[in-house]
Order: structure tokens, then sequence, then C-alpha cells
């Protein structure tokens, strides 16, 4: 009967894990959840390419549209290697975004991309912009959508944990010990409870899970595309058409060259 307490241990984080997700949910759809829009107000508002950036990507897509921006202005020089180089004779950033991006790199003019875009994506300008659009309701807060983002994935923890453990119990405990293959069904509660779970997240709880609320990714389909940096905004590097340029922003790529 060694497997018992294996079951016990699956049933145990099955539980708490979607318990937790539960109440998550429930915190990030009340009152202190989603801000209501103005709808009258947002109904014809235009989304900037900082505001697309950052409902369908995050701060640190705020930080990569800058980084192209000014690349493709010959602001920035974004080496392949991975380095990112003021090129610009008298550094001038063209808004607040730019400019900490500018400080990001420092007085030396070049620096890792990724330090760049770490400490532009957490600049003030970026959090500021985070918070005038949590306050019109078309960004999820990062309270609401952390806390939801990591009960998902003790979810996935507790299946992954279910499975292990029923492959421990039939393969590893000695013969007398291990579960026969009536008592291996109690090992499919907690899998079909959590995988339950999940399916069910994907449809009522996802929402919160995203940079935009619903009223943000209304917006957001209005956006063209044809823009290359409205592309960048909403798709993030990987729609670069400069191959030079996706290897920069891309680490995997630039381990593959």
């Amino acid at each position: 009967m060694f497997w018992v307490p294996l079951l016990l241990i699956t049933w145990a984080a099955a539980a708490v894990s979607c318990a937790r997700l539960c109440l998550a949910a429930v915190r990030a759809a009340g009152p202190a959840g989603l801000p209501v829009p103005d709808r009258d107000r947002d109904r014809d508002r235009e989304l900037s390419l900082y505001e697309t950036a950052f409902l369908a990507g995050g701060p640190q897509r705020v930080a990569d549209l800058a980084l192209v921006s000014m690349h493709r202005r010959r602001r920035l020089w974004l080496a392949h290697t991975g380095w990112a180089t003021v090129v610009d004779a008298d550094p001038r950033g063209a808004d607040e975004v730019e400019r900490s991006v500018l400080g990001a790199i420092g007085p030396e003019g070049q620096s890792r991309i990724a330090a760049v875009r770490a400490g532009a994506s957490a600049a003030d300008p970026v959090r500021a912009l985070a918070d005038r659009l949590v306050a019109a309701g078309l960004a999820v807060p990062e309270t609401a959508r952390s806390s939801v983002v990591a009960a998902v994935r003790g979810v996935r923890r507790s299946t992954a944990l279910t499975v292990a453990l029923a492959a421990a119990a039939a393969l590893l405990l000695p013969e007398g010990h291990a579960p026969d293959a009536r008592a291996m069904t109690w090992f499919a509660l907690p899998l079909v409870l959590t995988l339950g779970c999940l399916v069910i997240a994907r449809v009522e709880v996802h929402p919160y899970t995203r940079w935009a609320s619903p009223a943000g990714q209304s917006l957001l389909t209005r956006v063209s595309r044809r823009d290359p940096l409205a592309a960048v905004a909403i798709g993030g590097v990987h729609t670069l058409d400069d191959p030079a340029l996706r290897a920069a922003l891309v680490p995997g790529q630039r381990r593959g060259r």
C-alpha cells in the first residue's frame, strides 16, 4: 500500500491548486479586478503605437518597439551580436520611452540589448503608460494578471505531478506494494480535476492572463499592420523582415547564426 501516500499527495496538490485558481479568478473579476472602461469615450479612440505595444505584449514589447524605431531612424545600431550602440552624435530621444532607452544604455553609448530591454521596460515612462491604460479599463492590472498566471501555472504543475507520481507508483514500487489496474483509476480523479480546471480557465480566465482587457482587445483589432512599426507593436520582433535586426533582438536566432 505504499502507493496510497502518493495518491493522497496528488489529491491534495490538485485540490489546493484548483482552489487557488478559482480564488484568483474571482478576485480578478471582482470590483478590484478589471476597471470598467468608459465605452462612449473609448469607442472611437485610436491607440498610439506604445499603447498598442503594451496591450499586445506588455512592457517588453514597448521597449522592443522603441529599439526598432530608433534603429530605423539611425539613432541606434542593433548588432546581431546582441549589442546596442548609440550612433547619433547628439543623442536625444524623441519621447520619454526613447530617453529611457538611452538612459538604460548608459553614458558609454553601448550596452547589451537584453540589459537595455530590461531597463527600459521597467522605467517610469512604461509604468506610467501601464497605469493610464489600467485606469482607462484597457489593460489588466498587474496584480490580477500575475495572480491568475501564477495560479494557472500551479494547476499545470499539479497535473504534471499527478502523472509523475502515478507513473512512479506503477513502475517503481516493488511487487505487492504497487497499485493494480483498478487502484490506478484513483489517480485519474485528480488528473481529470486539474485538466478540467485548465480547460475552463482557458475560456473563463484567459482574458485576465493577457495584457489587454476585453475592451483593449477590441481596440487592438482595429490597428492596421501595414505600418512596419505597428506590425512590431502587435506581433513583436518576430514580424521584422530584416534578418539581421531580427537576429539582434531574438536571442535564439543569434545563437543559430
